[in-house]
């Protein structure tokens, strides 16, 4: 049983199901993360453990994940469905934006980046980035107006 419930650290109204991955700070919405990278408030994190100290750096990649990084250990809130997963790949909205050759570089770039918490928010700068990001998360989290429309 939890003490006390986390909320969101942008809005400080819901329950987080995201971290941002330069700072880490918890946010509930796509709106919040881009009002958190709008207001300049993104202050990367970093990390200072004695024992990687050593001439070899290790990559954001590279890390394996701590307890700090799942929000709730019995709950699902950080996973995707399979069947959201599969509404994804059958998405033609999603398709149509996949098209488009300058978005398949941006995602190859964050992909392939050493500092993927920049590569992505360099990648949020562009609006056919956000776009696609906003599209993913209709499909994953529809909100209750988007609910009442498929009925």
């Amino acid at each position: 049983m939890r003490s006390v419930m986390q909320l969101c650290g942008v809005c400080s109204e819901h329950v987080p199901k995201y971290r941002c991955p330069a700072c880490r700070i918890r946010y509930c919405s796509v709106s919040c993360f881009k009002r958190h990278k709008d207001d300049d408030a993104c202050h990367p994190v970093k990390e200072s453990d004695p024992a990687s100290s050593s001439s070899t750096p290790v990559s954001n990649a590279e890390k394996p994940w701590d307890v700090e990084d799942r929000l709730d250990e019995d709950s699902q809130t950080d996973k995707v469905p399979l069947e959201k997963l599969q509404q994804l790949a059958d998405s033609e909205a999603l398709k149509g934006l996949l098209r488009n050759p300058h978005l398949r570089r941006l995602m190859m770039s964050v992909d392939t980046a050493e500092d993927k918490a920049k590569a992505t928010k360099d990648a949020m700068q562009e609006p056919l980035f956000v776009e696609f990001a906003d599209q993913c998360l209709k499909i994953i989290e529809p909100t209750e107006a988007e609910d009442d429309d498929e009925f």
